[in-house]
């Protein structure tokens, strides 16, 4: 005897029945959903942001940043299948709640380390001695057993006698930590409220809603990237140090900051928008249905023909076995999908590439255009993103005004994606020469030259100075060329306070250069077309990223129309496992680990092995 389902009948609750008629609507689900896309999106972005600013606080290589950034989805991967599969059996809307609830511990939890890690100390040669600023490696006729390298080499690697562990040297662990609980956390938002919002909308609404809440989730990226250029611009340690000691401005290789700030910001994001959710019925009345017309729907029940004749005589499970058995029938049926599979293949090695490029895009225009942590940022947030809203919102309005066949929205995401790739390869092109530091990617004499681990920082000019090569303290000739410290330029002298020190009688300029042989402290500004090219980067960039997200959402369409109502958040739970497993981990450790072989210097901690790196060959970096 057949027991009859009865279908769009919300679920008892211990709710008032005021609340539940309240918040038993799908466009109020939509606008809960969107805003928590775009907390769990401001601090995803927000931690993009701030990956060089970690690098250099921990003194940790790219290659490990990588590790760190890619702890996010190893937290989604441990409950992404089982959240996927057996959430979308009990309450969502809840489990959305908790997850959300988690994301916020998480994100405060990586922000964490600044509050007892003690003070940033950069490395650096100048010190304060009565409210005046002196250089302890100004070449001096006196040989100093500790800063003297021997010829062709740098300074030992030797920590210092009585080193202790620099304080605060291991913590980036709880960063690793805080981004896996931010992962568990936001797990349950894209697949149960993806299929939550599309089992109680009209068919013809469902890719119009997922453009919205793209578009409107997207509005967190903007605020995370712009957020991380005003943290970036304020010294870490503010309001603990005196900044007119801070010799360093924010375009220098060693700034880092206040990287912390955002993830409080962003935590406290979450945890108000997970409040909504906790009173959402288990289910919604569904909105009324439009008579389905068109090649759409046709095409629809054609591509679900095959899963349909699967899975028709399996029963719901009921115990636990049966949930079990349930499930690897689920993934054989999903696996038996052609289209599917396809689907899973093309979009993991398109994000290899997106996700390895978005992770480390702050710190190419950095080293490439010569720009500072903020002002990156804040070119990321006010014109890239702005793009990609509009290309997520354009192609979910394509998908319903036209309403596109599932053959016609694949061949529209085909199309852009290969339009994107195209732009993309003309990224090689548009790169910077290096920037002319003596030593490093030219020689004393001025001729282009790369030169890796400081095997040609010494010269005759500097040979009686006893200077030590691991220090990285930039100044700027008049030529145009920088010295990795004042000491192997051969300064004598110097004069002035904190930033505005000026280094006289420089004995590598004068061999060299007739003139002034001064330098100012800090790296000098790139020269030439840079500027001219980095518009051509930023305009090209924005082409691309509109054209990938015009065909995301007819992309996505796909996944959702080619399986079962049944298999919906399943689909989408092994998509975003995939994505995660081959390219979102992955992805930014290889990308950090071939950035790490371009570095032509290394900084050095306190206790003197290797820190973060200070400059890149911009040749092999693009």
């Amino acid at each position: 005897m057949e027991n009859p389902v009865k279908e769009n009948v919300p679920s008892r609750t211990d709710l008032p029945p005021a609340t539940q008629k309240r918040f038993n609507n799908v466009k109020l689900f939509l606008a809960a959903l969107s805003c928590l896309y775009f907390a769990k999106a401001l601090s995803g972005s927000y931690m993009k942001s701030a990956i060089t600013q970690i690098e250099r606080r921990f003194d940790i290589p790219s290659s490990l940043i990588g590790v760190v950034d890619g702890s996010f989805e190893i937290g989604n991967l441990f409950v992404i299948v089982f959240v996927s599969y057996f959430g979308a059996k009990f309450h969502r809307p809840r489990i959305i709640a908790a997850g959300s609830v988690v994301m916020a511990i998480g994100t405060i939890l990586i922000a964490s380390p600044h509050f007892f890690m003690g003070r940033y100390n950069y490395e650096t040669a100048l010190t304060f001695s009565n409210n005046l600023t002196t250089s302890t490696s100004q070449c001096s006729n006196m040989s100093n057993s500790v800063l003297t390298p021997e010829p062709g080499k740098t300074s030992s690697d030797k920590s210092p006698s009585g080193c202790e562990k620099v304080a605060g040297s291991s913590t980036w662990i709880y960063i690793f930590l805080g981004n896996i609980l931010r992962g568990i956390g936001e797990t349950p938002t894209g697949p149960l409220g993806i299929s939550y919002l599309d089992d109680y909308a009209r068919e013809e609404n469902t890719s119009f809603y997922i453009g919205i809440l793209y578009t409107v989730a997207l509005i967190g990226p903007l605020f995370g990237y712009l957020l991380g250029s005003f943290c970036a611009k304020i010294f870490v340690d503010i309001g603990f140090v005196d900044l007119e000691r801070v010799t360093i401005t924010s375009k220098d290789a060693r700034w880092v900051g206040a990287w912390w700030l955002g993830f409080l910001i962003a935590g406290a994001f979450s945890l108000l928008f997970s409040i909504p959710f906790w009173f959402f019925p288990k289910s919604l009345t569904k909105e009324t249905r439009k008579k389905e017309i068109g090649k759409t729907s046709e095409k629809t029940e054609f591509i679900k023909l095959d899963q349909s004749e699967l899975i028709k005589n399996n029963p719901k499970p009921k115990t636990a076995t049966q949930l079990a058995k349930g499930f690897f029938s689920s993934l054989k049926v999903l696996f038996a999908n052609n289209i599917y599979v396809l689907y899973l293949v093309s979009m993991v090695i398109q994000m290899n590439s997106l996700i390895g490029m978005l992770t480390f895009k702050p710190k190419f225009i950095e080293q490439q255009y010569g720009q500072s942590a903020s002002r990156s940022n804040f070119i990321i947030g006010l014109i890239n993103i702005p793009a990609v809203c509009i290309g997520f919102f354009l192609g979910g309005f394509v998908m319903k005004k036209f309403k596109l066949s599932i053959v016609q929205a694949a061949k529209l995401a085909i199309g852009c994606s290969t339009l994107g790739w195209l732009l993309s390869l003309s990224y090689f092109g548009m790169g910077c020469e290096n920037s002319r530091v003596a030593g490093l990617t030219i020689s004393y004499e001025g001729t282009s030259q790369v030169s890796y681990e400081g095997s040609a920082l010494y010269h005759n000019c500097n040979a009686g100075c006893f200077c030590p090569g691991t220090k990285w303290e930039p100044v700027c000739a008049g030529t145009g060329v920088t010295y990795v410290s004042p000491c192997l330029a051969g300064c004598k002298t110097s004069t002035g306070t904190g930033k505005n020190t000026v280094f006289h009688n420089c004995s590598c300029i004068s061999a060299f250069t007739a003139g002034n042989s001064s330098a100012l402290l800090g790296q000098c500004p790139r020269t030439g077309d840079c500027g001219n090219v980095f518009i051509y980067f930023m305009a090209v960039t924005v082409f691309a990223s509109f054209s990938y997200c015009f065909g995301a959402v007819p992309g996505f369409m796909i996944l959702l129309r080619c399986n079962e109502p049944e298999l919906k958040s399943l689909a989408i739970g092994i998509h975003t496992l995939l994505g995660r497993t081959l390219a979102g981990i992955p992805a930014p450790i290889y990308f950090g680990a071939l950035i790490d072989t371009t570095c032509l210097k290394w900084g050095t901690n306190r206790c003197g092995g290797r820190g973060a790196c200070r400059i890149y060959n911009s040749d092999t970096f693009r």
